[in-house]
């Protein structure tokens, strides 16, 4: 008969105290190998959407030129060198005709305002084709390149402002 005194050593179920430590502290080791991973993987993934958001407005940016060179783009300003003056530019689009003809159609060259993934927000450096290819400063006569303002260091050691 079992009383609530009385235990039977063999039918005991369950883990002991050293059991549930030795278990707790296999969990907490992987997890303490997980959480950098989720931060490197996080990080991975932030600097794929940048390469892919730089090359997309880069391309804009020389589709915008080579509609200048092929006189589709009338620019007023010679300082321009057949690049936008603005980022808003190829966003809000621009008047586009062909040479011979006189109808003249609104081209968009990007959906919406670039946001930088690192720093998350639309702010972007420029570039003027006048700038030397390292400078911090933008000159203001148009837009020849963008990069990130993050200072931060990529995954493979360089700086995001640097791509």
């Amino acid at each position: 008969m079992w009383n609530g005194k009385q235990r039977k050593r063999s039918g005991e179920r369950g883990l002991s105290y050293l059991e549930m430590v030795v278990a707790s502290m296999v969990v907490l080791v992987l997890a303490s190998a997980v959480i950098p991973l989720a931060r490197w993987d996080d990080k991975r993934r932030r600097e794929v959407r940048l390469r892919g958001t730089l090359r997309q407005v880069r391309d804009a940016i020389d589709l915008y030129h080579k509609y200048v060179e092929e006189q589709m783009i009338i620019q007023s300003d010679v300082e321009q060198m057949g690049y936008p003056l603005t980022l808003e530019e190829l966003y809000e689009g621009v008047e586009v005709s062909e040479p011979d003809v006189p109808d003249v159609k609104l081209v968009k060259f990007l959906q919406r305002m670039p946001i930088d993934p690192i720093t998350e927000e639309t702010e972007w450096g420029r570039r003027s084709y006048q700038d030397d290819w390292d400078s911090t400063n933008w000159g203001g006569e148009n837009i020849y390149d963008i990069y990130s303002l993050s200072p931060v260091r990529a995954l493979d050691g360089s700086y995001y402002s640097e791509w």
